[in-house]
């Protein structure tokens, strides 16, 4: 009998979840397009949205997809994930063939990724290299990553752009793809993320200032590689203009 009203219950969940508006409107997830072609998208994910759903069943990206078919029979599929409280550069495989070519490339490390922060503090140099070992552990509070000799291989190459009151301005170039990575990075080198409440300080009212500026994808061997940018998100121009930044006009 408890099995039959778990299975309703998730039945009914599913129903709920499925008829919910989602976070986005049509117009909204479209307006964020960057690139589209026949085989993948280009979006500029906000920050504070997951990509996918979640145990929580929070409102999630994904829920948005319908509006993103643009003439296909199914809705595109997530290629790879950003942290929920990271904005910008997110790609799409608008079907099985393209999702295939995207994993491969992904996997091969055949992307180029390049994310801009605001951090606390500063680098020990203004560029180098983070290399620390990161290792995935669970504890009662839940899930989160550390550095140790234990754990996978992790590279980010970094670069100062600028500084601001007791705050910098950095490019990430992450090699490998660990979970969290840049943001154990910084924090391991003593400037955390802006507003990282994981690995830094949590500060009310502010959102991550991360953001994955751009991708190249060479998705051709017979065309130039495909190069998409995302602008950096109203959250973070104040901390970017105190360091230097000009935006374009």
């Amino acid at each position: 009998m408890r099995a039959v009203q778990k299975s309703i219950t998730r039945r009914a969940t599913g129903v709920a979840r499925s008829r919910r508006p989602p976070p986005l409107t049509a117009e909204e997830i479209q307006a964020r397009v960057l690139h589209r072609d026949g085989l993948i998208l280009v979006i500029d994910k906000p920050a504070g949205l997951a990509v996918h759903a979640g145990p929580s069943g929070a409102p999630n990206l994904e829920e948005c997809f319908d509006a993103l078919r643009f003439g296909l029979p199914r809705p595109p599929a997530l290629a790879h994930r950003l942290d929920a409280d990271t904005s910008g550069v997110l790609v799409l495989g608008r079907h099985p063939k393209a999702l295939s070519k995207l994993g491969r490339l992904f996997s091969g490390r055949d992307t180029e990724k390049t994310y801009w922060a605001v951090v606390r503090g500063a680098p020990p140099a203004d560029e180098g290299t983070f290399d620390q070992k990161l290792l995935k552990v669970n504890s009662r509070a839940g899930w989160s990553v550390m550095v140790s000799d234990k754990g996978q291989e992790a590279v980010t190459c970094y670069k100062v752009l600028g500084r601001g009151p007791d705050m910098s301005w950095l490019e990430l170039r992450p090699e490998t793809g660990r979970t969290h990575q840049i943001r154990v990075h910084c924090a391991a080198a003593g400037c955390p993320v802006i507003a990282d409440r994981l690995y830094g300080q949590a500060e009310p009212g502010a959102q991550l200032h991360l953001h994955s500026r751009r991708i190249v994808l060479p998705l051709s061997k017979a065309k130039p590689p495909i190069v998409v940018e995302a602008p950096p998100p109203d959250h973070m121009l104040a901390a970017l203009r105190a360091c230097g930044f000009s935006p374009p006009t």
